[in-house]
């Protein structure tokens, strides 16, 4: 399982949080690393500078790579797959793997890997959360919080830490898992395949493919947890070697289904309710899986259900996940910036039982998203439409509800307002990446907030800082 790398020279393609952590942990462990990056700004030459006093050679602002002379290539997940480099490296025959499977072979404890397209974070943040309360030291990783590889750094008493872990829990991505080998959690979590990334993707069923391969080393004695909605779809869950498995569903109870939802209760087979979603502060289908995951994985690592049940009680949502911002005139302004899918959009909707001011749009991932028409005709009374897709969204949306366009976010919570009356919803829920006008979700969502709390204190819009 373990890799040798010593002495060996390893490219590292792309220099973002991930590919700093595995340049890092390839250094500490005798290689050669070239990181090498397309981009030059000065965020990166801070990190290439750092990188370079700990021994890692540094290529900022390639757009092609000279003759190739490397033994390994770790591919950071957000390096595209049609990348000029990547080719170069692929057709000069040197193996490139992700930085998932790089940790993973270096990893000295099991690993819980929580994947789906939406809900992975406050899973992992949950199962994390459930797991240390029941005394298993399991930290949180990934695409959450550290790099998978920066818990695994030898050379100092706060990267040695993974020698004195029980498990990992790594929230996982469809990017990551499109180069693993070797990768093999003893728990994997699947919370749904919903359309997403099909900017990246040729079709869904590539999509939940990448998906797919967290289950492709798995064996008998591991534990996959699965959405009934989509657990009967992978060939990987009915071969004879398959893990076991744990259905749930938020739909009621289903034919073998280990937990399901009844109203705002969550049900066991064996033991009866588990968990009432009220006594939480979670709403909505969407939350329920996350929960019904974290009590699986709790109950796999011998949780008592009790502390499982006090920890899920406390945890409250992240930033930007149907975060309520204030409530202005009888109006509630709740930012779901990290809606950046149509199904993540659809959940949010399905937790309000008031009229809903939709403001969504922003690049383009290439949704169907008329697929929400019928959803938008029960639930928004009006959507303000920004950003790149604006447009688009207006010729799908205009059938099933009254579309307005915005020039600005800004400009979108005004006409909000405008159009509010007491008792409705403003939503942002974009449905598309934030990247046409924004740094990031966590950037849009910050600004929206800030926006409704300028209208919030009585100053006008424009005064809000961006």
């Amino acid at each position: 399982m373990s890799l040798d790398v010593q002495e060996k020279t390893v490219l590292v393609l792309g220099l973002g949080r991930s590919g700093v952590a595995a340049a890092r942990l390839l250094a500490g462990r005798g290689a050669r690393v070239i990181g090498v990056d397309n981009a030059d700004n000065e965020s990166l030459q801070t990190v290439a500078k750092t990188l370079w006093a700990q021994g890692v050679e540094t290529r900022l602002g390639v757009g092609q790579l000279g003759q190739v002379a490397a033994d390994l290539a770790v591919l950071s997940p957000g390096f595209p797959p049609e990348n000029t480099l990547l080719r170069v490296v692929e057709n000069a025959g040197v193996p490139v793997i992700s930085e998932l499977e790089l940790g993973f072979r270096f990893c000295p404890c099991p690993v819980i890997a929580i994947t789906g397209t939406n809900g992975k974070t406050t899973t992992t943040e949950l199962c994390a959360a459930v797991l240390q309360a029941g005394g298993v030291a399991a930290p949180a990783a990934g695409n959450i919080g550290r790099a998978f590889c920066d818990l695994l750094r030898r050379g100092d008493a706060k990267n040695a830490e993974a020698e004195r872990l029980d498990a990992m829990v790594l929230e996982v991505s469809s990017f990551q898992l499109e180069r693993i080998e070797q990768f093999r959690p003893r728990v994997s979590v699947m919370l749904n395949v919903t359309p997403d990334h099909l900017d990246r993707y040729a079709s869904m069923r590539d999509y939940a493919a990448a998906k797919e391969r967290v289950f492709m080393n798995q064996q008998p004695d591991d534990l996959a947890v699965v959405n009934a909605d989509c657990a009967g779809d992978f060939a990987s869950l009915r071969r004879a070697d398959a893990p076991r498995q744990i259905v749930f569903s938020a739909r009621g109870r289903r034919e073998g289904c280990a937990m399901w939802l009844e109203g705002t209760k969550i049900c066991g087979a064996q033991a009866g309710e588990l968990l009432d979603m009220a006594a939480t502060h979670l709403r909505g289908p969407h939350n329920a899986e996350n929960i019904m995951a974290a009590l699986a994985v709790g109950e796999a690592f011998n949780v008592p259900l009790e502390v499982a049940r006090q920890v899920i009680a406390a945890y409250r949502p992240l930033p930007h996940r149907c975060e309520f911002v204030a409530e202005i005139d009888g109006v509630r302004y709740v930012n779901d910036s990290k809606a950046t899918n149509t199904d993540a959009v659809e959940k949010a909707l399905a937790g309000f039982d008031r009229p809903v001011i939709l403001i969504a749009g922003g690049k383009d991932k290439g949704f169907d998203f008329a697929a929400l028409n019928e959803t938008l005709r029960r639930k928004v009374k009006l959507a303000v439409l920004i950003g790149e897709t604006r447009e688009k969204l207006a010729a799908n949306w205009s059938p099933a509800v009254r579309c307005v366009k915005a020039d600005s976010l800004e400009a979108a919570v005004r006409s909000a307002r405008q159009n509010a009356q007491r008792g409705d919803v403003v939503l942002l829920s974009p449905a598309c990446s934030s990247f046409d006008m924004f740094r990031s979700y966590e950037d849009r969502g910050k600004q929206f907030k800030q926006i409704v709390r300028t209208l919030a204190s009585g100053q006008e819009i424009s005064r809000a800082k961006h």
